[in-house]
């Protein structure tokens, strides 16, 4: 990659990585136009900068989870954030080689399909009549929380969106759209600290990093200020708009990358 796709794809990972857009689709979707071969280390490696966005954004909520853990004896959203992590963290461990190897995982296609459906879920979730209200993510249950973890699950199909998947079923066990994005965006961070950790015990990733080094840090540079910048609008937009927007954002965009595909 030169430098300026290696600056795109930092932008695309990082800007889309928390909005409910689904990184992976948009990566998937950038590498096809720019005709970049998939390669799955580097788009693993491009993910340290949005879990340093992510670490850093939410530094005052990690500081006092532990807090709570370790001077309040408060486990209960501790064992939440286990709990959403597991099933797609179990399921991404053991099929990891299975993944990595087929082209389902990066095939424009299958985001032209997944984009919009999940789409027409988020503009449906709007109009339907809303669960009980579950104020503030602390008081989930946690078969609730299971419940979002195996919705997390889906995000392993590009163009799905761990981030918008999550949200959906925080709203459909009683979040609001903010507070559903911020126990999403918690929720994340053993999944994504597991997959950086994971790319420095293996010498042949390590080795792949320091051939590539620089383009991975500046993607990382990239990703890390975009990845702040979108959670931080998110969670603005959502203290008082759905996720309708968002919705329509994939619908017209898979049609944009359809009409582009039969014209090129």
């Amino acid at each position: 990659m030169d430098i300026l796709q290696t600056v795109v794809m930092g932008l695309v990972q990082g800007a889309t990585e928390f909005i409910p857009v689904s990184s992976s689709g948009h990566l998937v979707i950038a590498q096809h136009f720019m005709k970049i071969a998939p390669d799955h280390l580097f788009l693993e490696y491009i993910n340290i900068g949005t879990l340093l966005a992510l670490i850093t954004y939410y530094r005052r909520e990690w500081r006092q989870l532990v807090k709570d853990i370790f001077e309040q004896k408060k486990y209960s959203l501790a064992v939440n954030i286990v709990l959403t992590s597991l099933p797609a963290g179990l399921i991404g461990f053991f099929l990891a080689d299975f993944i990595d190897g087929s082209s389902f995982f990066v095939s424009v296609y299958v985001v032209l399909v997944t984009l919009p459906t999940i789409g027409v879920v988020m503009i449906i979730l709007e109009r339907l009549p809303r669960a009980r209200s579950v104020m503030r993510m602390e008081e989930l249950s946690w078969h609730s929380a299971l419940t979002i973890g195996f919705a997390q699950v889906l995000a392993l199909i590009p163009g799905v969106s761990r981030s918008g998947s999550t949200i959906i079923a925080g709203r459909l066990v009683g979040l609001t759209s903010s507070e559903a994005a911020r126990y999403s965006f918690m929720a994340s961070l053993p999944i994504m600290l597991a997959v950086s950790v994971k790319l420095f015990l293996k010498s042949s990733d390590r080795l792949y990093f320091i051939d590539h080094m620089p383009a991975i840090v500046i993607s990382n540079v990239v990703a890390f200020v975009a990845g702040v910048s979108a959670i931080s609008f998110l969670m603005r937009y959502l203290s008082g708009h759905s996720l309708a927007l968002f919705g329509w954002y994939r619908i017209i965009l898979s049609i944009a990358v359809l009409s582009m595909l039969l014209i090129l």
